[in-house]
């Protein structure tokens, strides 16, 4: 009876599709199932008597170290961090991938056991779960792509006027918070409709995308948002700028658009232009979202009866 539940138990062992290392409270491997011999390639006549470290020594010191020895001295069973521990063992999927050393993407769990009359062991179980986490990252990038579509205009591939909308609200709360200050562009294309009558929609597309391109080739600094406010519009968040600095990068921003030099028989000018409206405020002004969008917004349009072409800035908040 006991030979054949200790063939049973060898049976299971070798059957199971998970990896599975005994110890003793020596650290020395008294189980070595056919798993690990196919995912590393060493035979369980090469570690049965071997001291675990001797085979392993790059994971002395390691969380695995310590979680032999909580399960040996204190009886305690770990489960390791998959995020923090993804592939201790040099397990390999194939040849190919053992050529690249692309290493198995593994779960671990160390447990104590006790052996009748050996006194306390130690279990460490291994599982493959390459699949599992290839999957998890497919689902990251997938949701990724999903939110970058979501926060950017088809056309220019910048943010739209919802990223846009998230960023403003954040940022004047931030500024309130802070007593920083918060500068607001928004920026128009001048005679647009125009633009589009007379060279197609096609063209026109172009224009709003090459704008976008050169607008968004000015901002330096991360916290900075290009925003496609609606059709030829466009707006920009200025964290911690104030109305001098807003206005030198609206001015700027104004002659980069005519540096383009792309031709507008409809425009004064011949060529595709600007106007901008700048609005700025500090934390202590008591003005919300649309508060401050309709500072910009008057500013813009101050500008374009100004001529076009040109930069206004709203007086009243300007710090």
């Amino acid at each position: 009876m006991e030979a054949n539940r200790t063939g049973l138990l060898e049976g299971v062992l070798a059957a199971v599709n998970l990896g599975a290392i005994v110890v003793d409270s020596d650290c020395r491997i008294v189980l070595w199932n056919r798993w690990m011999e196919r995912y590393t390639g060493v035979m369980a006549d090469e570690t049965v008597g071997r001291d675990f470290f001797s085979l392993y020594p790059d994971l002395r010191g390691k969380r695995i170290d310590s979680a032999i020895v909580q399960a040996l001295r204190s009886n305690f069973p770990s489960v390791l961090s998959q995020t923090l521990n993804k592939s201790p063992f040099p397990l390999y999927a194939d040849a190919a991938a053992r050529s690249r050393d692309e290493r198995m993407q593994q779960a671990l769990a160390v447990t104590p056991v006790e052996v009748a009359g050996a006194g306390r062991h130690c279990l460490i179980q291994i599982s493959d779960v390459s699949i599992a986490v290839g999957r998890e990252k497919l689902l990251r990038d997938q949701a990724m792509v999903l939110r970058s579509q979501t926060f950017s205009d088809g056309l220019t591939g910048i943010a739209n006027r919802r990223h846009f909308d998230v960023a403003i609200d954040k940022e004047l709360r931030r500024a309130k918070r802070y007593g920083n200050h918060l500068s607001l562009l928004m920026i128009d294309i001048d005679h647009f409709k125009p633009y589009n009558d007379h060279y197609g929609h096609q063209q026109g597309d172009q224009c709003l995308i090459q704008v976008a391109g050169a607008l968004s080739a000015m901002l330096q600094r991360s916290t900075d948002l290009l925003a496609r406010y609606g059709g030829e519009e466009f707006a920009i968040v200025l964290p911690d700028t104030d109305g001098a600095a807003a206005y030198m990068l609206a001015e700027t921003m104004r002659t980069r658009v005519i540096a383009l030099d792309l031709p507008h028989e409809k425009s004064p000018d011949s060529l595709v232009t600007v106007s901008v409206g700048i609005a700025t405020m500090c934390g202590a002004d008591q003005y919300d979202v649309p508060g401050l969008i309709n500072a910009a917004d008057r500013a813009l349009y101050a500008a374009k009866h100004a001529g076009r072409n040109c930069v206004q800035a709203h007086a009243t908040i300007v710090a």
